[in-house]
């Protein structure tokens, strides 16, 4: 039985791969078109959401949100969410309408077709290297005064311990947002690494339940509250991931 589980692991991580390079050779000429212009991401944000719903779907899964607000169209946030899996890129865009900018590793970028995409309208950031980090940090804040949205996941990547509950999480996602003084947006995803976690042998369809938590103001913080900020944020997707409510 289990020698079964994990050739169907396997096999659902190969059909994984598959339709992201079908979604992306369909969808290629209008994200290619949408990335021609700086001013056009919007365009290409509403594509890449069409390009998560297909993956989401052609590999079995569904998602089901409970929202506990609505996001204002035009207004900016700094979305934030538990990091487990490569599916938590496609469900970030399908959660929300708001165009945002991912802020991402680097090592993404490699990927054929994917990756260049990725390197054209993600912010990509080397988190073992300072400079790269603080460039990152400028780049974010200049798509904030466009008036876009900025995704972080602040665990700074997905734990190596796959037991691990929630890691801990980095100072950027709360320092950015205080500075341009927008809410934290934060979701809590709790199926990713069950549905596709970072190991070849485990994984598998099913649904992929999305919590949608009440906005965390910055209105009148300073950087000396960004600690707090940051335990407050981490401790609802905590309190959500020990005890779900969807």
């Amino acid at each position: 039985m289990k020698l079964f589980q994990q050739l169907f692991a396997a096999f659902y991580r190969i059909w994984f791969y598959l339709v992201i390079a079908i979604a992306t050779l369909l969808l290629f000429p209008f994200l290619i078109i949408s990335i021609l212009k700086h001013s056009w991401y919007p365009l290409f944000f509403k594509v890449a959401r069409t390009w998560s719903a297909f993956i989401i779907y052609g590999i079995g899964c569904y998602p089901i949100l409970k929202r506990e607000v609505e996001y204002k169209k035009g207004k900016s946030y700094m979305f934030v969410a538990n990091h487990t899996s490569m599916t938590d890129i496609m469900l970030m865009f399908y959660a929300t309408k708001n165009p945002f900018v991912f802020v991402g590793k680097k090592e993404l970028a490699k990927i054929p077709l994917f990756g260049y995409i990725y390197k054209r309208t993600c912010i990509l950031v080397d988190r073992g290297n300072t400079k790269s980090r603080v460039e990152a940090f400028r780049r974010a804040e200049k798509r904030l005064d466009e008036g876009l949205s900025v995704c972080i996941f602040p665990e700074g990547g997905v734990p190596e311990d796959l037991s691990l509950i929630l890691d801990e999480f980095k100072d950027g996602a709360f320092r950015l947002s205080i500075e341009h003084q927008i809410p934290i947006a934060p979701m809590t995803f709790h199926d990713n690494k069950k549905r596709f976690p970072y190991s070849f042998f485990k994984g598998g369809p099913g649904k992929m339940r999305v919590k949608i938590h009440k906005l965390i103001p910055t209105a009148g913080l300073t950087l000396e509250n960004r600690k707090e900020l940051k335990k407050n944020t981490r401790d609802v997707i905590l309190n959500e991931l020990k005890n779900p409510t969807v």
